[in-house]
């Protein structure tokens, strides 16, 4: 094999090595995993210290201490529960029973450390069903309409 063969190949070698270098540790800090709350319960050793997406329910009402931020609350999910802390501001619609993405951490004591801006409420549904006239009944379009849609 010649010099210059010798180089290319050695070039070749040191750039993936490199690039599968950079690759490995931009995943490795980057990673989030999305989870519900009984899937971390079932094995809370393999979720220790990585960065989370935690889905559940709040349950009960979320305590707050007086004069401050720190809000510390319990999450659950077919029945399993973990509880979380969390200092920063809520979102309005963080309240007993609201559906909740949680972004932080499982700490060793197998509590849930929430990450600043972390909380995110989902909105309640509007749709409610039994609001709903029965499929087929007369007068269910609005008065002055027929029934069909126009567009101007």
């Amino acid at each position: 094999m010649s010099q210059k063969a010798a180089k290319i190949g050695l070039t070749c070698v040191v750039l993936v090595l490199a690039f599968g270098g950079l690759l490995y540790s931009t995943l490795s800090e980057g990673t989030e995993y999305y989870k519900h709350v009984d899937e971390v319960v079932a094995n809370p050793d393999a979720w220790q210290g990585k960065n989370l997406q935690l889905h559940g329910f709040v349950q009960g009402e979320p305590g707050r201490k007086r004069e401050s931020l720190d809000w510390s609350f319990y999450v659950q999910n077919k029945g399993k529960v973990v509880r979380a802390y969390y200092t920063g501001i809520v979102p309005d619609t963080f309240k007993a029973d609201s559906e909740v993405v949680l972004n932080g951490r499982l700490a060793a004591d197998g509590t849930f450390q929430v990450a600043k801006d972390g909380v995110m409420a989902k909105c309640p549904s509007k749709y409610d069903p039994a609001k709903l006239p029965p499929a087929g009944a007369s007068g269910t379009t609005p008065a002055g309409t027929s029934g069909t849609p126009r567009y101007r």
